[in-house]
């Protein structure tokens, strides 16, 4: 039984963190829409255990605890940055500076100068835009789904590329590059796109602009690494693959934490002990 546990409560997935017994990490989530499953596995497998909350849902997570004036709260940036810095140090990189990007429904863009932190911006564009745009072009409502359909599906016929608009002439940039995502629907005629294809052109927006917007802050700060975590990575190869060719393609070093979805919650784990 654990005696601390560390609790992100996040807009799609509530995401928990604790040492057993043998002080190995062990991990969990749960839907936040089912929030009463969360004190349910609490109650019956760690009742003792002291809770240290964070993320936008904390409050609403609170309300299914009898001692929820008790429960201390960490602001959900410093315990995405602790837990962060908690795992490059188990994975052994060397990472003084970087760009953080931590994609879920949404994206937030930090930036980590050694033990310092503090967010640079953000975007709408994250797992939220899956969901929500998948459905409306293909009808599936199941995210899981989507993540399985959309690594299946070809963006030839969704996007443009430079190479599309530079047909036969000389590329001012790299031909590979989008010039426009989505464009391709509209001017590559009528032709047969499956449900397939709309999905990866939807993943290829989400890698593509957060990416863009991590590059960009890179540029700025004279950094090289950028470090992608966020639930929406989680068994998500194709987004992954596309943010990390972009970001090599523009000559910065992407990294991918293992337990990347679980950064506020080791950093929630962090600070009640």
């Amino acid at each position: 039984m654990a005696t601390k546990i560390g609790i992100d409560a996040g807009g799609t997935l509530t995401k928990i963190a604790y040492f057993d017994e043998h002080l190995n990490l062990q991990l969990i989530s749960f839907l936040s829409s089912d929030m009463q499953a969360v004190k349910d596995w609490i109650d019956t497998n760690h009742s003792l255990a002291s809770i240290c909350l964070t993320g936008g849902r904390a409050e609403q997570l609170k309300k299914h605890f009898l001692s929820s004036l008790d429960i201390p709260y960490i602001v959900e940036f410093d315990a995405t940055m602790a837990g962060v810095m908690y795992q490059l140090k188990q994975e052994n990189i060397e990472c003084e500076k970087a760009i953080i990007a931590n994609i879920g429904t949404g994206t937030s863009i930090h930036i980590m100068k050694e033990n310092s932190h503090s967010r640079l911006g953000g975007t709408g564009i994250g797992g939220g835009t899956l969901v929500g745009l998948g459905q409306a072009l293909t009808g599936i409502t199941d995210y899981k789904e989507m993540i399985e359909l959309s690594d299946l599906g070809n963006r030839s016929s969704i996007d443009i590329l430079v190479s599309d608009i530079y047909e036969n002439n000389k590329l001012p940039i790299n031909g590979s590059l989008t010039a426009s995502n989505f464009g391709g629907v509209a001017l590559k005629g009528n032709l047969n796109r499956r449900y397939e294809d709309y999905l990866s052109g939807v993943q290829g927006i989400i890698g593509e602009v957060v990416a863009s917007l991590c590059i960009q802050a890179a540029d700025a700060h004279s950094i090289d690494n950028i470090i992608y975590i966020g639930s929406t990575l989680e068994n998500n190869e194709l987004l992954k693959n596309i943010m990390e060719s972009y970001t090599i393609l523009k000559e910065k070093k992407p990294f991918f934490l293992e337990k990347h979805g679980y950064s506020g919650a080791i950093g929630a784990l962090l600070e009640s002990i």
